[in-house]
């Protein structure tokens, strides 16, 4: 099977009809041996439409050429599913409850219910020109999912086969692999546990950036996720998916050399977050064959394997030399492991270091790594299609099929943003571009889930359409089947949204979840907090949005929308309240700086009660999730303080005036953040605000910026709880 594609069932000469619910007698396989699990598509749709998988029939079609298509028809009595693949079937049930039964089918994916079903006028037959639809950033692992359960699990795939993806990243468990592979080398349980992550940065430790941070990680960790990754895995699968698991890179612990002394080895440059360089073999070593042979092996052994291996060297970090010859050698020696263990290999590249590091990666330095790879055994992802498409300056990635994608989230930020007008032109432009290559699929790599549905809706919604819709056109329909009915107030929210926040790539958020300062112009500030629109446009959209109450109020989504948007027009009220302060300050009015410093308290107080009101929202929820891995209470500490310093300083440093730490990168705007973290540090900066207008004493920040930098480290370190469930009315608090 090359280059991730579905089951092929082109030879497959008669369809197999199936009713749902049925006996588990009922894969269809083709002469190929390829084949359809019908049972698990009926399980799904029970899982979906609970009460009402007996109104369904399955059948299995041909593809068309080695793409899916499903077909949606009406038979007496029951809705037929047609589809060459078990995505497309599942698939072929999104477009009926979309396009049929007019319901949302969204993130996050929740039981739908349906008084009945309503008839399919005419038979539809839709196929994709997308051989791979991928899902996921390494990221993703850690911004969003790193707590994850199975039962979170079963609803992301269930979504993802929804929208058609084909071609998810399957990293959960790899340190099992990597655990057994560096016993079997000779590390001791030390070492491992100085190299291996903690749970809330194990994407990190994949791609080579650091080692050790977060940990050590408890056995009971490595086996608990042993257990969850194989219930993934078998899921995509039987949903007829082709999941990407990990290929080895070259990264090693630097006690590599305590064991082989012999061994070559390399350090890398400083990761830009500030972290040491990580070390990593040296292609012509014969350590790295049999390190990444026995990797894929364990791999296999413990997973199994669809033959797609995902593989980031020098991620975000330089190589030590920019040499062709040494840089081809890396293409040979990574591709080389995969291929020993598994003949049918491929390569799965992201293409962010040809942005990223553009500088080092000119053209005949990728031309080399890349070149040293057959083209049918790499594919290439260009991460962030929707802002800055790669494939244009790289030449369609010199010959490789490649995959077209959507990065819109860093960091999984609380933001309303995601600029869809050049997320539509961009894959437009690829679309009808002569020169796009070998593209081949389609696909998104957000670094975080959650704030804006309607990205991923609209991006995965583009696998079965044969052009980019209207954009307008498209959000009218999505609105009205996302609160169950068209609603005018509703619709000019959405327009306003369309201007404003849908606009935007910028993830502008809140001032106040910074460390507290005055702001300057010019200054990167992770919150973004000065929007590319007009504040007072958004602002009158929740005006609309809220008038649509009446009519929508019982509508989830709908209460979930208010609060988001109530949110993020307050948070935008946060840089003008602390312009506000500086004002007064520098005025020396000290009954107005204390009235503009209780308009900001106030602000996170409102905010901190507004978004309690949504579960999705929580920092309780999160904790919660991640101490539950724990099997002691040193594990549920460790737990905690992963969870914690993720969303807050990142690393174990502090630094000031710099975001090289990374601090903040991944800051939430959530209840218990509000009134745990951002509002005691901006007590304790009017604190001195007021001294020293009191007094007459300038006021010095270095020594308040580290009394915060040694408070924000105490707070990872806590344990205190926070609300589990939303409390109050969402409309009404709004």
């Amino acid at each position: 099977m090359a280059l991730g594609t579905c089951p092929m069932l082109a030879s497959l000469l008669l369809a197999t009809t199936l009713s749902v619910p049925t006996a588990v007698s009922a894969h269809t396989t083709g002469p190929t041996g390829d084949s359809v699990d019908l049972p698990a598509i009926g399980a799904l749709i029970d899982r979906v439409l609970p009460g009402r998988a007996d109104g369904f029939a399955l059948e299995v079609i041909p593809d068309s050429a080695g793409l899916d298509v499903f077909e949606v028809d009406q038979a007496p009595g029951r809705i037929v599913l047609r589809g060459s693949s078990g995505v497309a079937l599942a698939s072929a049930l999104n477009w009926y409850l979309e396009q049929v039964a007019h319901v949302a089918v969204s993130l996050p994916l929740q039981p739908i219910t349906l008084q009945s079903l309503p008839a399919v006028p005419t038979r539809i037959r839709q196929s994709t020109r997308y051989r791979i639809r991928y899902f996921f950033n390494y990221c993703t692992f850690s911004y969003s999912m790193a707590w994850w359960d199975w039962a979170d699990w079963q609803r992301m795939i269930d979504w993802m086969a929804l929208k058609g993806v084909n071609a998810p990243l399957a990293v959960t468990g790899q340190e099992a692999v990597w655990r057994e592979v560096l016993q079997e080398f000779g590390f001791s349980r030390q070492q491992v546990g100085e190299f291996l992550v903690g749970p809330a940065y194990l994407p990190w430790g994949w791609m080579g950036n650091i080692d050790g941070l977060g940990g050590p990680l408890p056995d009971s960790w490595i086996e608990s996720h042993i257990t969850l990754e194989r219930q993934i895995l078998a899921r995509e699968r039987a949903l007829g998916m082709t999941p990407v698991l990990q290929g080895f890179t070259g990264h090693v612990p630097a006690a590599i050399t305590d064991i082989y002394p012999g061994a070559r080895i390399h350090q890398t440059g400083d990761w830009s977050a500030g972290f040491s360089g990580t070390w990593f073999l040296d292609p012509t070593d014969s350590l790295f064959q049999r390190f990444g042979r026995r990797f894929v092996e364990a791999q296999t052994a413990l997973y199994g394997t669809d033959h797609l291996y995902a593989a980031d060297p020098f991620n975000e970090i330089d190589p030590p030399s920019d040499d062709s010859t040494f840089l081809a050698g890396m293409g040979h020696a990574i591709y080389g492991a995969m291929a020993s263990a598994d003949p049918q290999a491929t390569w799965v590249l992201q293409g962010w270091f040809l942005y990223y590091q553009a500088k080092f990666w000119r053209a005949p330095q990728a031309r080399a790594m890349m070149g040293a790879v057959p083209d049918d055994r790499m594919v290439v992802l260009d991460l962030w299609g929707d802002r800055y498409p790669v494939w244009k300056a790289r030449e369609a990635f010199y010959g490789k099929p490649w995959v077209w994608n959507v990065l819109y989230n860093f960091g999984g930020k609380v933001s309303m943003n995601g600029d869809l007008p050049k997320i539509a032109a961009n894959l437009d432009s690829v679309l009808r571009s002569p020169d796009k290559g070998r593209l081949v699929g389609l696909g998104m790599t957000m670094e975080g889930l959650g704030t804006n549905p309607i990205v991923p809706d609209f991006v995965m919604g583009q696998t079965w359409l044969d052009s980019v819709p209207p954009l307008d056109a498209w959000t009218r329909d999505y609105i009205a089947r996302r609160y169950g009915v068209p609603d005018p107030h509703a619709w000019h929210a959405w327009q306003l949204l369309l201007a404003t926040a849908y606009r935007s790539g910028a993830q502008t958020s809140n001032f106040l979840a910074e460390r507290p300062q005055f702001y300057e112009k010019g200054t990167r500030y992770r919150s973004e907090p000065v929007p590319p629109y007009d504040p007072r446009i958004l602002a009158a959209a929740l005006d609309s949005l809220l008038a649509a109450a009446p009519a929508l109020g019982t509508n989830d989504a709908y209460r979930y929308d208010v609060v988001n948007l109530a949110r993020q027009v307050l948070g935008e009220l946060g840089l003008p309240l602390i312009n506000a302060v500086q004002s007064a300050y520098d005025r020396k009015d000290q009954a107005a700086l204390r009235a503009a410093e209780r308009r900001v308290l106030d602000l996170l107080r409102d905010l901190n009660t507004l978004v309690g009101t949504r579960r999705e929202f929580l920092l309780g929820v999160w904790l919660a999730d991640a101490r539950r891995w724990g099997t002691t209470p040193g594990e549920r500490r460790l737990y905690e303080w992963n969870a914690r310093n993720i969303i807050t300083l990142w690393g174990t440093k502090c630094t000031e005036g710099q975001n090289d730490d990374l601090n903040l990168y991944a800051f939430k705007e959530w209840e218990g953040m509000f009134t745990s973290y951002y509002l005691p540090r901006w007590e304790a900066f009017f604190t001195r605000l007021n001294q020293s207008v009191a007094s007459g004493a300038p006021f010095d920040r270095a020594p308040f910026a580290a009394e915060m930098c040694a408070w924000e480290q105490q707070w990872s370190s806590e344990t205190g709880s926070f609300p589990t469930e939303a409390q109050g009315d969402a409309v009404a608090t709004a």
